[in-house]
């Protein structure tokens, strides 16, 4: 039993830690991600711009 009281409080001082650092890793995680996926759309998103520019440049009679 000796070793559970000398066991506990340390314990009791670095779970609130962990969960922070988890807490702190999944906040992080998820702006990371979305940050990949917006920079994705928006490369897309350039893409297209350019195909319909290029496509006016070659075929400029099509314009309204």
């Amino acid at each position: 039993m000796a070793l559970w009281d000398t066991v506990w409080p340390i314990l009791a001082a670095l779970i609130p830690s962990a969960g922070l650092l988890f807490l702190f890793f999944f906040i992080l995680k998820r702006i990371l991600e979305a940050d990949r996926r917006e920079r994705a759309a928006e490369r897309k998103w350039d893409a297209e711009r350019a195909a319909l520019r290029d496509n006016a440049r070659e075929h400029p009679a099509n314009q309204d």
